[in-house]
């Protein structure tokens, strides 16, 4: 089988309501809140249904005269639906909510949990999985012909679009991901936006952007390998041939991710004592911050030490990498649950996964 000369990439990216007035912007924020609402009721009700749907020929309690092929009857005559199976749960959350919400958003959810349900369905079957439960708070999808007019505004110096004709700009901030040279790639055709979300939190609007892009061409070898592991004393040692490379150090990693959960404790002891008003809420906010401030660092620190891997396997023309023993690593992190903590092996793992894909190397965990 070819191997796919593309990836599909995902990006966070903030948003704001780009009209004027407060009030102008609060309505369409709680237009989002009521289309997330009635997004998360109609994907608890597909599952629900495709859940009794697959399951019918498992009530052995009906008749033995009850047909139960899931067809369309005007196709079969032993058919028990009335239109084809995957309309059935879009009639059913089209009927419920039309003119409530775009249905281009409930085309988009309708399709996605249809795949994730077959894919799940075995596991289902056997017992071995529970129905999914939507939260409240759940991103919802939406399609190409929900966005438009996405272009580069030099003198509000952000990208502008309508979603749904509701008008938004985005804010890249510092932009250490190089969100706005993906952006500028997608405006000019050079790579693929697909089906994305939008999601809120604590009042902030995010656009999941979904991107295809094109794998880098490093002219790698596969039948060059570099072996990599992860240690207690080094995050990452990695050799090629007589080539060998430690990347970080257990100290060095530690130190600072160490000092500022010391600081988090020091604010944590003296929430008690911050000044009151608003609550709960601002008595936290200077915990929240240290928390976050943590979260940034860990985050930043396994991107450096993946990259930096990635790197030395191109620059040594390593096709193939393969990372040793993981298994025992990490169970010998849990038993010495400080290291496993603070040293974030499953987040490191995910983050080498992404780069060694993007740049078209075999990645083997062995």
């Amino acid at each position: 089988m070819m191997e796919k000369s593309t990836l599909i990439l995902t990006r966070k990216i903030q948003l704001i309501v780009d009209l004027p007035t407060q009030e102008e912007r609060q309505e369409v924020l709680e237009t989002l809140y009521k289309w997330r609402n009635r997004c998360y009721r109609a994907a608890n009700l597909i599952v629900s249904h495709l859940y009794i749907q697959a399951m019918v020929k498992e009530f052995l309690y009906l008749s033995e005269g009850i047909v139960h092929k899931l067809v369309d009857e005007k196709k079969d005559e032993a058919g028990i639906l009335q239109r084809s199976r995957i309309n059935t749960t879009y009639r059913v959350i089209s009927d419920r909510f039309k003119g409530e919400i775009p249905m281009n958003i409930l085309s988009c959810l309708n399709s996605r949990l249809q795949s994730t349900f077959n894919k799940d369905y075995q596991e289902y079957w056997r017992g071995e999985a529970s129905l999914k439960n939507f939260k409240r708070d759940m991103a919802f999808p939406f399609g190409l012909e929900g966005i438009s007019k996405l272009s580069y505004h030099p003198e509000k110096k952000s990208f502008c679009f309508r979603l749904f004709q509701l008008p938004f700009k985005t804010y890249l901030g510092r932009d250490f991901t190089g969100n706005k040279k993906l952006l500028e790639q997608v405006v000019n055709g050079e790579v693929k936006l697909c089906t994305s979300q939008i999601k809120i939190e604590k009042g902030k609007i995010f656009w999941l952007a979904v991107v295809e892009i094109e794998k880098e061409n490093h002219q790698l070898q596969p039948e060059t390998i570099a072996e990599a592991s992860l240690s207690l004393e080094y995050p990452l040692v990695v050799k090629v041939g007589k080539s060998r490379l430690s990347i970080g150090t257990k100290e060095e990693f530690l130190y600072r991710r160490l000092a500022i959960q010391a600081s988090r404790k020091r604010t944590q002891a003296g929430v008690a004592y911050a000044k009151s008003g608003k609550g709960r809420t601002r008595k936290l906010k200077a915990l929240e911050k240290m928390s976050e401030l943590e979260r940034n660092y860990v985050h930043n620190r396994l991107h450096v030490y993946s990259r930096k891997l990635i790197d030395f396997c191109i620059n040594n023309k390593a096709g193939t990498l393969i990372l040793l023993d993981q298994e025992e690593k990490i169970e010998l992190a849990k038993e010495e649950e400080f290291v496993l903590r603070n040293l974030s092996y499953y987040e490191l793992i995910t983050k080498i996964k992404y780069k060694a894909d993007k740049a078209g190397i075999e990645l083997i965990i062995a």
